[in-house]
């Protein structure tokens, strides 16, 4: 291990200020373990992160991305969850371990915490899972934020069942885990896109049902008919602002909307009356704890789940993986360092 590596990282707000710049490796310090960087998985909220601003005076400079998946490589004093040799993901909110989301500032990992677009980072171990046994870095680093939204939504708070109706909106990250999770688990799931060839490639993947919400705009009625009138007991709503109103009339009694995405903005203007007929749940969702990323982990080794990457890109390839990112992806874009 030489005494410098790579590390993406921005001084001002827009993407033209990413570097990818020579710095030092970091030490661990005591409770801390040093990780090599195998893997970074993209998410869309790295654009809002970049070309808004985000956490940019947060920390200086700003380091992009948050999931990560390695190999610890060092430990300092006290570290007792991982030996060196362990193979490691990162918990997107670091301090989250269980139970309700704390109120307040949470720290999520390139945000208002370091990112991790390096070839080396330096994390307390208790921000870490241990990875998969049955993935590899590149399928396992896209668990920590889009698997795991997927997971709180259907199953931490939504208590999926078999026989369940369940409707996520494009063919991201979490749409497509929801796919898979929702199928491996005995549900029927239904998709969104605006793209004919995406909607096939998700029947590959376990979808029962497609709908092109380009010849279908009030998507609503299509779910109300595929269900005999009966409604979705679960949606992913992706989109926001305007379409949640479309979630809302197509759920079924005791149904929930789990909002994730806001494509559309942040606010949204709808009449509340098929919610109180339905009697249905509105749910923030805000990724995760460490409890159900574990639980994630140990479902995707039991269910043999892959998880779908679209591309690889190598580190110094960033601002071409992030063009990708803007044009949508089917699946994870995963950087390997």
């Amino acid at each position: 291990m030489g005494a410098t590596m790579k590390r993406w990282q921005a001084k001002q707000a827009g993407r033209g200020h990413l570097e990818l710049a020579e710095v030092a490796i970091p030490a661990p310090g005591a409770g801390e373990v040093l990780i090599r960087v195998s893997a970074v998985s993209l998410n869309y909220r790295e654009k809002l992160m970049l070309d808004g601003g985000g956490y940019l005076t947060a920390h200086q400079p700003f380091t992009p991305a948050s999931d990560m998946a390695g190999v610890v490589v060092a430990a300092g004093a006290g570290v007792q969850r991982f030996k060196e040799g362990a193979r490691v993901i990162a918990n997107f909110q670091t301090d989250w371990v269980d139970g309700p989301v704390p109120r307040g500032t949470v720290r999520s990992l390139g945000g208002n915490a370091p990112g991790v677009l390096a070839e080396y980072v330096v994390m307390p171990e208790q921000w870490l899972v241990a990875s998969p046994e049955t993935l590899d870095d590149v399928q396992a680093s896209t668990l920590p934020c889009a698997g795991l939204t997927a997971w709180t939504s259907l199953v931490e708070l939504g208590g999926l069942r078999p026989g369940h109706t369940v409707v996520t909106q494009g063919t991201g990250g979490v749409s497509l885990f929801a796919v898979q999770l929702a199928a491996a688990m005995g549900a029927e799931v239904i998709v969104l896109s605006g793209d004919e060839d995406k909607l096939a490639r998700v029947k590959a993947l376990g979808a029962a049902h497609g709908i092109h919400r380009r010849h279908t705009p009030e998507w609503h009625t299509a779910v109300l008919e595929l269900t005999r009138g009966a409604g979705a007991d679960h949606i992913l709503e992706l989109v926001g602002g305007d379409n949640l109103g479309r979630s809302v009339k197509a759920l079924a009694s005791d149904g929930r909307v789990s909002l994730i995405g806001v494509f559309e903005g942040f606010e949204s203007r709808f009449p509340v009356q098929p919610l109180f007929m339905s009697s249905g749940v509105i749910q923030g969702i805000f990724v995760g704890h460490r409890r159900g990323l574990e639980n994630l982990v140990r479902a995707v080794d039991r269910l043999a789940l892959k998880p779908v990457v679209d591309t690889v890109y190598s580190l110094d390839a960033l601002p071409t993986a992030l063009e990708h990112l803007d044009r949508g992806p089917f699946g994870k874009l995963v950087i390997t360092a």
